[in-house]
C-alpha cells in the first residue's frame, strides 16, 4: 500500500469541485478485474495522463454503501437473469469528504448507466419516507425495499487529462450482512466511465497490454451471492471462478 500511495503522490491533483465537469451521470461503464500485484505497475504507466482526486491530502478514499432490494431479491434476480433494464438502490457515504447520498442506478437496454441521487445527512437503517418517494419517482414503480448488506472499499479516482473520462480503482473490498462477512482479497476492480466507449483511453491501452480484458461484474450481485448462498447463482459461476483464481494466485 505504501508503494501505491507513493505513486499517487506524484499525480497532479484534482478537487471535488473541479470534478463536477466530468460527473458522467449518464454514461457507459467498462470494468476490469485484475490481481493487486499489477496495480502498482499500471498506475505508474498512466500517471502522466490522469489527475487524481485529492481530498485534504488523501488520495485513497474510503467508501461504504448500504444496498437495498425487495424481500425476495428482485434486483439481484433481474441482473442474474440478464434483464436489460434493471436497477440498484443504495445509500453511499464518501467518508473522506463527509458526503452522503441516496443513489438510484439504472442500466438500460443500450448498456448505458444512468445515476440519480439526492444528498442526505447520513445513512439511515432503512429507507426514509423522502427516500422512498425519490426512489419511486426515479424507478416509476413502488417496490417495498429493505436493506440487504453493506459494501466497503477503498477507491482511487482518476480523471483523464485528454478525453472526458473518469477511472475508479477499488481495492480492499468487503461485504457484510448481519453476522456474515465476505472479502475480495488480492484483486482490483477498475471501472472506466465515459459518455460512450472510447478506446483512446490510456488506461484501456495499458491494461490491454498487460493481458487484462473487460470483465462485467457487479459488486452488489457478487456480495449478494456470497452472503446469501442459498440464492440461485448459476449465471455468476464463471465470474466466481475467475475471482477465486485471482484470490488464489
Amino acid at each position: 500500500m505504501k508503494a501505491i500511495n507513493n505513486i499517487l503522490s506524484s499525480f497532479e491533483p484534482i478537487s471535488l469541485n473541479q470534478m463536477d465537469e466530468v460527473k458522467l451521470m449518464n454514461r457507459t461503464d467498462t470494468k476490469f478485474v485484475f490481481e493487486y500485484s499489477l496495480l502498482e505497475k499500471v498506475i505508474e504507466e498512466i500517471k502522466a495522463h490522469y489527475y487524481v482526486l485529492d481530498i485534504d491530502g488523501v488520495r485513497l478514499n474510503a467508501y461504504r454503501s448500504l444496498y437495498f432490494d425487495t424481500k425476495d431479491f428482485k434486483f439481484y434476480f433481474e441482473h442474474h437473469n440478464g434483464k436489460k433494464n434493471r436497477n440498484k438502490v443504495r445509500y453511499r457515504e464518501y467518508i473522506n469528504s463527509g458526503l452522503c447520498f441516496l443513489e438510484v442506478k439504472k442500466k438500460n437496454n443500450k448498456g448505458k448507466t444512468i445515476k440519480e441521487r439526492i444528498k442526505v445527512a447520513k445513512i439511515p437503517d432503512s429507507l426514509t419516507e423522502n427516500g422512498n418517494r425519490f426512489v419511486h419517482q426515479i424507478m416509476g414503480r413502488d417496490d417495498a425495499l429493505v436493506p440487504k448488506h453493506w459494501n466497503k472499499f477503498s477507491r482511487i479516482t482518476l480523471v483523464n487529462k485528454h478525453i472526458k473520462e473518469r477511472l475508479t480503482i477499488d481495492i480492499d473490498i468487503t461485504f457484510e450482512a448481519e453476522e456474515r462477512h465476505s472479502q475480495l482479497d488480492n484483486m482490483v476492480i477498475a471501472e472506466v466511465k465515459q459518455e460512450k466507449v472510447n478506446y483512446a483511453s490510456t488506461f484501456m491501452r495499458v491494461i490491454k497490454k498487460h493481458g487484462v480484458r473487460p470483465f462485467r461484474i457487479s459488486k452488489y450481485c457478487m456480495a449478494t451471492a456470497s452472503l446469501f448462498p442459498i440464492l440461485k447463482n448459476n449465471n455468476f459461476k464463471p465470474k466466481f471462478l475467475k475471482i477465486n483464481k485471482l484470490q488464489d494466485d
